[in-house]
């Protein structure tokens, strides 16, 4: 789409931005010929590479064929027949229902992580497709840019953006002084020990086959099934990533407005009712009164509480969560307390009734774009199956395939 605005030293150009989604595979593995990756460390783009006429047919073919290898690696049954007579996803669902019996609080954990292990480096790559290859642009020290293509002498395109996307890679899971599990944001994710035992177990039985990445998919998938929630079929196939920096961690929070958290799931090919959707896995799990107390003592320095929450549930929760508090107390982000717990459309019931616990949630039910979806799926019964094909497309953003990254012997460092 066209993007207006942007500075460009005094030229005049037309800007056109994309989700890296879209190029993800095709950053992992260009055509040759096709990109020339420049350093990081501060350069200016050399004269644009010259093609004939069918160099840009043979590229723009490759680039197809990487972009639908891609999106065709993962499969279902991906595992069949790769360790030994194992049944992988079976063996998977035992460990899980193990230590669900245990740990019922497994389920808005695994469910956590896998929001958390997608959403990083969210970037949109500005294509700039003015033509004079004579004039390359500066690439800023600390940029990570790719060179230019130009189609039949005519137009060069320049790509920028802060490193390669990213998605579900397990890079949540690496441990590091600057890794993605040191950021604010993940400090409270856990789980961390529960794949170690499913990952334990693999290895044991086939050594290098299981990705963690496709551990945390297909383990979260089940617990949530476990729940309550709708038996829904993964394909696998991801690759571990090798990089987790706690910078690219890039997480909606929980008073984000929706506007803003639409563009941040756009980032991700997500639409805005996907967003809808899967929020609605607030219907289990828990926050901490550090997030709530803002709404129900001092909202945006009005000196009083949110007037879009029910009164009866800002004086249930300000008895729950005193002020200056010496301990961060917990509270259901599902107000129903026979459905706490489970999976199922109670959280848009109550954020229909303005008894929503984190700003985003109750904004849900009152924006425009956002709460005819609410009235649906808090009145109808397609919950479920909803959510069973978000949770897919979520596990399905920029995964690594085929020959990318590596399958990690130890969940929690590269090999």
């Amino acid at each position: 789409m066209p993007a207006a605005g942007l500075p460009s030293g005094g030229v005049s150009r037309t800007l056109y931005v994309l989700p890296t989604g879209h190029l993800a595979s095709l950053l992992e593995n260009p055509p040759p010929s096709t990109f020339l990756f420049m350093s990081s460390a501060g350069a200016t783009l050399p004269p644009a590479i010259k093609m004939r006429p069918s160099d840009v047919v043979a590229s723009f073919l490759l680039l197809l064929a990487s972009i639908a290898a891609a999106h065709g690696a993962l499969q279902a049954g991906f595992y069949k027949g790769k360790c030994d007579s194992h049944d992988v996803e079976a063996l998977i669902q035992s460990v899980v229902r193990s230590q669900f019996r245990r740990d019922p609080t497994l389920a808005p954990a695994l469910m956590r992580m896998q929001f958390h292990d997608c959403f990083v480096r969210v970037r949109n790559i500005v294509i700039n497709a003015e033509t004079p290859a004579s004039r390359p642009p500066f690439i800023p020290p600390g940029s990570a840019c790719f060179g230019n293509l130009v189609l039949f002498s005519l137009l060069t395109i320049y790509g920028c953006m802060s490193g390669l996307p990213q998605g579900c890679d397990a890079s949540i899971l690496l441990d590091g002084n600057s890794s993605e599990k040191t950021a604010g944001p993940n400090q409270s994710v856990r789980g961390y020990g529960f794949i170690d035992q499913v990952k334990t177990v693999l290895e044991s039985l086939c050594p290098g086959v299981v990705s963690c990445a496709d551990i945390i998919v297909a383990a979260t998938r089940d617990v949530i099934a476990m729940v309550g929630g709708p038996k829904y079929a993964v394909q696998m196939g991801r690759r571990d990533g090798r990089i987790s920096r706690s910078g690219d961690v890039n997480l909606p929070g929980p008073s984000i407005s929706v506007a803003q958290a639409s563009v941040v799931f756009r980032g991700k090919g997500l639409m805005t009712s996907d967003m809808v959707v899967l929020l609605g896995g607030h219907t289990i799990g828990v926050t901490h009164c550090s997030f709530v107390t803002g709404r129900i003592y001092n909202f945006q320095g009005s000196g009083s509480a949110d007037p879009t929450m029910d009164p009866a549930l800002v004086s249930q929760l300000q008895s729950r969560c005193p002020q200056n508090a010496a301990v961060d107390a917990t509270v259901n982000l599902d107000q129903n307390p026979r459905s706490a717990n489970v999976v199922d459309n109670s959280f848009y019931q109550q954020i229909a009734r303005k008894r929503g616990i984190l700003q985003i949630d109750q904004s849900l039910a009152l924006h425009r774009t956002t709460r005819q979806t609410v009235a649906l799926l808090a009145n109808g019964t397609g919950f479920p199956a909803q959510f069973g094909a978000a949770m897919v497309k979520l596990g399905n953003i920029q995964v690594l395939t085929g020959r990318q990254g590596e399958i990690r012997e130890s969940c929690r460092s590269v090999n």
